[in-house]
């Protein structure tokens, strides 16, 4: 009994060290590397220690207010994360009925399919302009590229998702008569539910990159607006730690969506 405990035992510290080891040897490359680049640029880049330091004072008061572009990092994550939401609300409102529109009619799909195709390449941040354009305003100008650039993941993934619909199943509801509602619900949405997830996600990995560059030209508060602005200020490590902050906050996104995702067996599909 006291020779499988130890093995037990033994088992959980070679796991344990499976879990930390790898992660925290690159995060020491990391702050080696990171050192060695500020010494060899004579402190144009500040070290991770003078980094720390100002990240503590920073958000050991994220919250405070000095005027509309003075601002604590912790409004300016929100206000970019409220944009991501509303944008990325819309094009779900959109995109995903979309998608099971495309998918289930062959003619809707040789409709649209040339239009996606022509328009997915496309730049999110060229759509910017055309949202300046048409809205006179830079926050629904943002909103506005978020919504186009988080759309087609969300189209393309669902619309596959019906296509792979077993025949059978259309085969049965055709037996039974069920009305196109009864379809969509009973048959098509369960089915097409992990592709559609799959879709939800890239297109929030998608929407959190765009909006930090369209911050960056559309200014306001924003993460983006804040980078754009120590860059101004020439505040170097208010950039490196806004860089952590954006990062951290997208691996948070994804996590989340994938934690979601993986409650259903999906596979990849093309985003």
């Amino acid at each position: 009994m006291s020779s499988q405990a130890g093995l037990d035992w033994r088992i959980d510290f070679k796991s344990l060290g499976q879990t930390i080891v790898p992660p925290l040897l690159g995060l020491i490359l990391l702050v080696g590397v990171w050192s060695a680049i500020s010494a060899a640029t004579a402190g144009s880049i500040p070290t991770p220690l003078d980094t720390f330091q100002q990240a503590v004072s920073i958000f050991s008061d994220p919250f405070y207010r000095k005027g509309p572009n003075d601002q604590g990092v912790g409004w300016n994550i929100l206000m970019s994360l409220e944009r991501v939401a509303v944008g990325f609300g819309l094009a779900a409102l959109v995109g995903i009925p979309a998608g099971f529109a495309i998918g289930r009619f062959e003619f809707l799909s040789r409709m649209f399919n040339p239009l996606i195709s022509l328009l997915r390449p496309v730049s999110p941040l060229a759509w910017l302009p055309i949202g300046l354009l048409v809205f006179k305003g830079a926050n629904p100008a943002a909103i506005w590229t978020i919504f186009i650039c988080s759309i087609w993941p969300m189209i393309i993934n669902t619309a596959v998702g019906v296509q792979r619909v077993p025949q059978d199943y259309m085969n049965v509801a055709k037996v039974l008569n069920l009305s196109e509602w009864k379809i969509v619900t009973k048959i098509l949405f369960p089915s097409v539910l992990p592709y559609m997830l799959t879709g939800v996600r890239l297109a929030v990995g998608t929407a959190w990159l765009v909006i930090v560059a369209a911050e960056m030209l559309t200014g306001g508060v924003g993460i983006g607006f804040w980078v754009w602005d120590e860059w101004n200020n020439l505040n170097v490590k208010n950039i490196i730690i806004a860089i952590f902050v954006i990062g951290i906050v997208g691996l948070i996104l994804e996590y989340a969506l994938i934690k979601l995702a993986t409650a259903f067996t999906f596979e990849e599909v093309k985003s």
